[in-house]
């Protein structure tokens, strides 16, 4: 009795471990990395006015300032101030 309890154990883990290899994902491209022309770095900059971090591709550039919308760029460096008279920091 022991004798077939141990063949059926045997014959179990084999049929587990074929089952396991069949479901396993194939090797490639890593899930949730991004390809192609998203992979690329993007450089990072920060507002002037508020100093949120955000890529450059997405700033609003006036002279060397870099602000992240329009609206804080008509506000420049805070109030009262106009940030292309100012002197770069």
């Amino acid at each position: 009795m022991l004798k077939y309890l141990l063949v059926a154990v045997v014959v179990g883990v084999l049929v587990w471990m074929l089952t396991a290899r069949v479901r396993a994902p194939r090797r490639g491209p890593e899930r949730g990395k991004p390809t192609g022309s998203a992979a690329a770095t993007q450089a990072i900059v920060a507002c002037a006015h508020c100093g949120l971090h955000l890529p450059a591709s997405d700033a609003v550039l006036a002279g060397s300032r870099v602000y992240c919308s329009e609206a804080h760029r008509r506000l420049g460096m805070g109030p009262g101030t106009d940030a292309d008279t100012q002197p770069p920091r």
